[in-house]
């Protein structure tokens, strides 16, 4: 079954969206603290791991490997309302073109301490992320089309090529992490149409993790509206001849 994993750093949206009863889990990014303007970064993380707590929550940190160690060492030492570690931290670490981003998920997994390879486009380096011990992979669904349409232009590329090579993609890193015995999660990011969703759900990842103005929009449909409407319009009238 895929997982609903939130991608936000709104508390309003967390409370929101938990009360749906479909979070299970949250992710976040710099981007996603740009929002959040005015707030500071340490104060609000604590807030999101202790709301959504025991849910894992993705924390982005540095861009290198020095930096990286360092913030989840800073993130290890909170304490969650009860005074104790937060066990719910997942240091997010780049997939980086040096192979640094790989050096700090060994070192961390070392420390017994969760991660989450991120902006990956490619299998292969799912195939790393998994190999040095990653807890969670994150494959950028919109950002491996746009990876795909920009290696191989539109006068060698059939339109749609980009979005069977984003799910073929998918359904490939699911498969090998599965055969090969991994215990790393496939998180799909990068979601920015409701549609985007159905087409992901054809190939089964572990985990989607989905935008608020993306999550708002999935419940919606104007012929289930009209329809609710003609029930409701139904009942009024069977209510004024009900026998008392």
């Amino acid at each position: 079954m895929t997982k609903i994993f939130l991608d936000t750093a709104s508390m309003k949206e967390i409370e929101k969206y938990k009360s749906w009863g479909i979070i299970q889990g949250l992710t976040t990014n710099q981007k996603i603290f740009l929002k959040e303007k005015g707030c500071n970064f340490k104060q609000r993380a604590q807030e999101i791991l202790n709301e959504i707590d025991p849910l894992p929550v993705s924390l982005e940190g540095p861009n290198d490997f020095k930096g990286i160690l360092e913030a989840a060492a800073d993130y290890g030492s909170w304490s969650n309302d009860e005074g104790k570690p937060f066990e719910n931290i997942v240091i997010k670490v780049p997939m980086m073109g040096n192979g640094e981003g790989l050096k700090a998920v060994k070192a961390l997994n070392e420390k017994f301490v969760k991660t989450n390879v991120t902006a990956c486009m490619t299998l292969n380096q799912t195939f790393l992320a998994a190999s040095a011990g990653a807890t969670y992979v994150s494959l950028f669904y919109n950002r491996m089309k746009d990876w795909y349409k920009e290696t191989y232009p539109s006068t060698n590329n059939t339109i749609g090529n980009d979005e069977v090579y984003a799910l073929e993609t998918i359904a490939q890193t699911q498969v090998m992490l599965k055969l090969h015995g991994f215990k790393t999660k496939l998180i799909i990011g990068s979601i920015r149409e409701p549609e985007d969703i159905e087409s992901i759900l054809k190939v089964h990842p572990d985990i989607i993790t989905i935008p608020p103005k993306i999550l708002e929009q999935m419940p919606f449909n104007d012929k289930t509206e009209s329809t609710l409407n003609d029930f409701e319009e139904a009942w009024k009238e069977f209510k004024k001849y009900e026998s008392k």
